[in-house]
């Protein structure tokens, strides 16, 4: 068995058992690997492959005929077969019965022929096929042939089966398939690798690129599997540098369509590259020194699209026209187009960059009907005709939009549109309108007591906090019976207080109570009597992990409003995604505290940036849990890569390691 995710994966390494050497122990086999400054150590038990292929062969055999498998084959290699079988796979295919056409050029393609290209003559074209992907697993690009595959236009599942390709897509790490772990017969003689291509920003997978050769008459990994890496982290760089130089592109159109006298801001949407200590860490996350080596000057040209960004952040001089410039990534909106996008009109606008990037072509806005306004839209193309956005000329309908210099803002307690926040609400929302009490559970800074004030009328609500007063023989005497009453921190209650709060609901019956618990503390008999009588009108609300999409959503709400004449609190991309990463253990309250903290100690103007961010969420959750050392290394590391500002090369030599090193140990922490 594979000892070590970051290996890659191989059902075959897990088929029978270990090979004994002559001494009687398992004989091993180690394989080095680097990717991204990579260095792992996987060990392995495997039998010998000329022993392992035809059991497999025979096992895949009596799958197709219907019989008992025989035992020891591997539980993911039977998933994958039946899922092939589910999906009306036939094992003898030719070809896929459903042949789309190849794709339009799209960004990923641009970025990986020229790369591609450059690794084709190390390839053994004659031996290999070297293939990309889109993340559809549809086929943009191949070179070389193998017997078997030249014809595949499709690797998805549901055509083909069980393949290399998309078991990286789904498990985002490298994967190995080989000979009869494929459903397809044409494909029994085939072994190939694939690896994940991420995208430069979100991270999520744009698709892979995989080597097939024949199959190998050694056991995993396959031999091309440093290849295919470094092909998938070439690709990557590619990818990285280009991003830069799509957003120069989008810069310019906005500027010449806004015109000299309708300069506009760069919104919180907008992540134009990043710089410091953040942009090192995601760099030495994705970017191996073979992929370096492998795409020469696509780092040069990365670090010089992080440092040309300062001159997109101009503030608007004048009213100009309403114009708006999206790719599904940054904003530029002008001031006049500030007072006609709404969110929806946003989304609308943000829906079709992201419908014209991928190929679909630029079609109607498809503004809602109250938008008050049109768009005239337009794509922004590269060079090479690959589109990257749209800039959209909005125009009011009837008479202009009135501006609304401090909008109202929805109240903390209600904000959000997530299914489980929404839920809560509307539970609470229900019970709240009978007179029996109502008890509101959740981790601590969940926003309870915020609901609670909002539920009951934050302007006749009397509150009562036990965590100031246990015994409630303070608060209880002074409230007035007519008004609803909020008890906040009933796991604080002492014993007097429980039965004074026992009495008070046999005395005032129809008082409209709402208790708020925080579980987690050892509580005494009569509290939980007590909790339990409210469970049955008890709501629990999630905590901020669970619903991170009602951030943004959260952000404005809790940031203070600004000073006449200042812009609002915004954000860039890149912290926002931060914050939507971060575990939030104090959930709201944390997250008010790190707004607030930033709307009153930042000196600098512009969208809020990944670096100003406190440090531990900056630096985002490690993958996998650390011990102290690994916490100690860790943050050493970090701290030398902002006293370099970013510069990984300076802050290995600072460090006493080498740049390999440092990529190997940034990776570790992400598991």
């Amino acid at each position: 068995m594979t000892v070590g995710h970051a290996a890659g994966v191989s059902l075959r390494d897990t088929f029978h058992g270990s090979r004994r050497s002559a001494s009687g122990g398992s004989s091993c086999w180690p394989f080095n690997r680097t990717r991204y400054g990579v260095h792992a150590v996987t060990t392995t038990e495997p039998s010998p492959a000329a022993t392992a292929r035809p059991s497999l062969r025979l096992a895949r055999e009596r799958f197709l005929a219907g019989c008992p498998l025989p035992g020891g084959v591997p539980e993911e290699v039977v998933a994958a077969w039946r899922r092939a079988r589910f999906f009306g796979v036939p094992h003898d295919l030719k070809e896929p019965a459903a042949a789309p056409v190849r794709p339009p050029e799209s960004a990923l393609l641009g970025a990986a022929r020229p790369v591609l290209d450059r690794i084709v003559p190390a390839l053994g074209a004659d031996r290999s096929l070297l293939l990309l992907t889109d993340e559809r697993l549809r086929v943009l690009w191949t070179a070389g042939s193998t017997p078997g595959l030249d014809a595949c236009s499709v690797l998805a599942e549901q055509e083909v089966g069980h393949n290399s390709a998309a078991l990286a897509l789904r498990t985002r790490r490298r994967a190995e398939v080989h000979g009869p772990e494929h459903f397809l017969d044409r494909w029994q003689e085939v072994s190939a690798v694939s690896a994940p291509v991420l995208g430069p920003e979100s991270g999520q997978v744009l698709g892979t690129v995989t080597v097939a050769s024949r199959l190998c008459a050694e056991r995993a990994p396959h031999p091309q599997a440093a290849l295919a890496e470094a092909a998938a982290a070439a690709v990557e760089t590619e990818l990285r540098a280009r991003a830069g130089r799509a957003e120069r592109v989008l810069l310019d159109a906005y500027l010449r369509t806004a015109g000299p006298d309708g300069t506009g801001r760069e919104t919180d949407g907008a992540d134009r590259g990043t710089s410091g200590a953040d942009g090192a860490v995601r760099g030495a996350e994705r970017v191996a020194p073979e992929a370096e080596r492998a795409a020469p000057g696509a780092e040069g040209a990365a670090r010089a699209a992080e440092r040309a960004t300062p001159g997109a952040e101009r503030v608007a001089r004048g009213a100009g026209r309403a114009v708006a410039a999206v790719d599904g990534r940054n904003r530029l909106v002008s001031d006049g187009a500030q007072r006609l996008l709404t969110p929806k009109v946003l989304e609308a606008l943000e829906r079709v960059a992201v419908n014209a990037r991928r190929g679909d072509g630029v079609g109607e806005a498809g503004l809602p009907e109250d938008a008050g306004c049109t768009a005239q839209v337009t794509p922004v193309r590269l060079d090479d005709g690959t589109v990257i956005g749209v800039v959209a000329v909005l125009e009011p309908l009837g008479d202009p939009m009135p501006s609304a210099s401090a909008p109202p803002r929805p109240p903390v307690g209600l904000t959000g549109s997530s299914v489980p926040w929404r839920h809560a609400v509307g539970r609470a929302v229900e019970l709240v309108r009978s007179p029996e009490p109502l008890l509101l559970t959740g981790e601590r800074g969940t926003g309870k007591s915020a609901l609670g004030r909002e539920l009951l009328g934050a302007e006749t609500v009397q509150v009562v906090d036990a965590a100031q007063d246990a015994g409630l023989d303070r608060t209880l005497p002074a409230w007035l019976a007519d008004r609803p009453l909020l008890l906040r921190h009933a796991e604080r209650l002492a014993q007097p207080g429980v039965a004074a709060l026992n009495s008070l609901l046999d005395t005032h019956p129809d008082t409209r109570l709402l208790i708020t618990y925080t579980p987690g503390t050892p509580v005494g008999p009569c509290l939980q009597r007590l909790l339990d009588k409210l469970s049955a009108r008890s709501v629990t609300l999630p905590p901020l992990r669970e619903r991170t999409e009602d951030i943004r959503e959260l952000l404005p709400a809790l940031a203070p409003r600004p000073a006449l004449g200042q812009p609002p609190l915004t954000w860039t991309l890149d912290a926002l995604r931060a914050l939507e990463l971060y575990a939030w253990p104090g959930n709201v309250t944390e997250l008010a505290h790190v707004v607030r903290a930033l709307a009153e100690h930042r000196r600098v103007s512009g969208p809020v940036r990944r670096p100003e961010l406190p440090d531990a969420v900056r630096e985002g959750p490690a993958a996998r849990p650390l011990s102290p050392m690994e916490h100690a290394e860790r943050a050493t590391i970090l701290e030398a890569l902002r006293r370099h500002g970013g510069n990984k090369a300076r802050a290995a030599a600072a460090l006493g390691i080498g740049r390999a090193t440092l990529y190997r140990k940034l990776r570790g922490y992400r598991g």
